[in-house]
């Protein structure tokens, strides 16, 4: 999920456009800027028209029933979830994901997880779960939930998607453990959609029986020869006969042979995704044509880059939300999860950075960006932080809208 700097935070009206300075060069900005504003001012708000007819296909909440339980593995499940009301839900494409609302021992939290299921079927998402150790929502989703239980969720997001103009209709994906997900969504809509387009999968798992979806995959390259499938475990077992890791250059090219500008897709842990862009670079591939997942947790501190050197990360240090009571926190929490911990859950949705959902106003105090955080030039100048990437670095005071279902 990519954001350009320019972009601008529309919050509350009136807006005010955000200029990025490199526009100060191009001639007439100062105009079309003066036009934006005299717009806003007239029209502040969207027509209740328009709300209506874009509602329905971007909709910021959505009710959401359990359906079905699938067994995929000892590891995983996948949850069939379907639209309350008995309607058909909102279209997605391939790839993207939706941010599920869940409590948990108290705690009201969310987590993104991408739809596994085709976008041609919109009488359900398909979310597959893979278990985490020490995982609260993965634990949670994969022990205490029951056909029937009902969930909110935000609408499909997400740009971890083929683009036919640009991706070309070759490409591979690298997939590891539940990271086959967005994958098989892919797969699904080209043997559905009899798409020209050949895709290869490169599948890391543990062991051969935590392969997600192997005999659907089996099947579908058995009758698909645009589709190829290759298994690669993190070690040997008797009687397996394919890949073994390490994933690097040397067996990536054995297995795919040249790469030649493919388009190449990575999802899964995402510590392992700078090793893998060096291995494909190493093979030519430049790295405008690597395309990463980003809906994982970021490197913590004192480990995350940039960490300001002997700043004790225990260190407490509270903060004040405004109108709403304060707590204490260690100066090493993602400012995000200490606010779902205490009862007041903002709004949240990617929790990696990238979307900016769960952006608070830092009214005063400071805090620190993960190297992951994609905070836009308007969110900086008007002091905003992404809660789920942000550390507080002394007391601080916050203000922000409560999050969605809560």
């Amino acid at each position: 999920m990519t954001f350009d700097d320019a972009e601008q935070d529309m919050g509350e009206p009136p807006y005010t456009p955000a200029v990025n300075p490199l526009a100060r060069l191009l001639d007439g900005v100062d105009d079309v800027v003066r036009r934006l504003r005299e717009q806003a001012e007239r029209q502040p708000e969207h027509p209740a028209e328009a709300r209506a007819e874009v509602e329905p296909l971007h909709p910021r909440g959505l009710d959401l029933t359990l359906s079905e339980i699938v067994e995929e593995t000892p590891t995983t499940r996948t949850l069939r979830l379907r639209a309350s009301d008995g309607g058909s839900l909102p279209p997605f494409r391939a790839g993207q994901y939706i941010s599920l609302d869940v409590a948990v021992d108290g705690v009201e939290t969310n987590r993104a997880f991408s739809i596994s299921s085709s976008p041609n079927r919109l009488d359900h998402y398909d979310l597959t779960v893979r278990r985490l150790p020490g995982g609260l929502v993965s634990g949670h989703l994969l022990d205490r939930v029951a056909v029937g239980d009902r969930f909110t969720s935000g609408g499909p997001m997400g740009t971890f998607t083929h683009d036919p103009l640009f991706h070309g209709d070759d490409v591979l994906f690298l997939a590891g453990g539940s990271g086959v997900a967005p994958a098989m969504s892919m797969i699904r809509e080209i043997v559905e959609s009899r798409l020209p387009r050949r895709m290869t999968l490169l599948y890391g798992s543990r062991r051969s029986d935590d392969i997600i979806f192997k005999d659907e995959l089996d099947a579908i390259e058995r009758d698909h020869p645009s589709i190829v499938v290759h298994h690669v475990l993190a070690e040997n077992e008797p009687g397996w006969a394919g890949a073994v890791k390490p994933l690097d250059a040397a067996l990536i090219g054995e297995l795919v042979g040249p790469l030649d500008g493919r388009m190449v897709y990575l999802c899964g842990p995402a510590y392992k995704y700078p090793y893998l862009t060096a291995q494909l670079r190493s093979l030519g591939l430049p790295g405008r044509r690597v395309r990463k997942e980003a809906n994982y947790v970021a490197l913590p501190p004192p480990k995350a880059p940039g960490w300001p050197g002997g700043l004790d990360p225990e260190q407490e240090v509270t903060v004040d939300v405004r109108g709403r009571g304060s707590f204490r926190m260690p100066r090493g929490r993602e400012l995000l999860y200490a606010l779902e911990e205490n009862g007041m859950p903002p709004e949240a949705s990617c929790r990696s950075g990238e979307c900016g959902d769960c952006r608070v106003k830092v009214c005063s105090g400071e805090v620190f960006h993960a190297e992951e955080a994609r905070v836009r030039m308007a969110d900086r100048e008007s002091g905003h932080a992404h809660s789920c990437v942000a550390y507080p670095l002394t007391d601080i005071e916050v203000d922000f809208r409560p999050g969605r279902g809560f």
